[in-house]
């Protein structure tokens, strides 16, 4: 049986609470689950010891059944130092969007002209100076 480490949805409208729980993967999310391993409440603060509760000891027995983890929760392994980091990357999120890119490009066009007007009757004055 394929089973995952994930978060199961409680609480009320606009008031999320998670359990951490092991799960087969074929379960709904909020349905069926094998054991529960901790909660998680997003409403409190990031540096509150109560945000996410874990027994460690049954997540690395459950890890070490083959159990799969998601990424909210490997995020939470790795902060309490059960996983080791994974490296993450998303080159696309940086790039700016076609309408931006236009705007930035436009913008420098400008910046770009005015500078070479600016500096062209500068230089016109100091040719002038030399002559006399």
């Amino acid at each position: 049986m394929a089973t995952k480490i994930r978060l199961a949805r409680g609480g009320s409208k606009k008031r999320p609470f998670y359990r951490i729980v092991v799960s087969d993967t074929r379960m709904p999310r909020d349905g069926r689950f094998i054991e529960k391993l901790g909660t998680y409440n997003p409403l409190l603060a990031k540096d509150s010891e109560e945000r996410v509760q874990m027994d460690l000891e049954r997540v690395k027995h459950w890890l070490g059944e083959g159990a799969q983890v998601t990424d909210r929760v490997s995020r939470m392994l790795e902060a309490a130092g059960v996983l080791e980091k994974k490296t993450r990357n998303n080159p696309k999120k940086a790039v700016p969007g076609k309408k931006a890119q236009d705007r930035a490009d436009e913008k420098a066009a400008k910046a770009t002209a005015a500078a070479e007007a600016a500096a062209a009757p500068a230089e016109d004055a100091a040719e002038e100076a030399a002559a006399e």
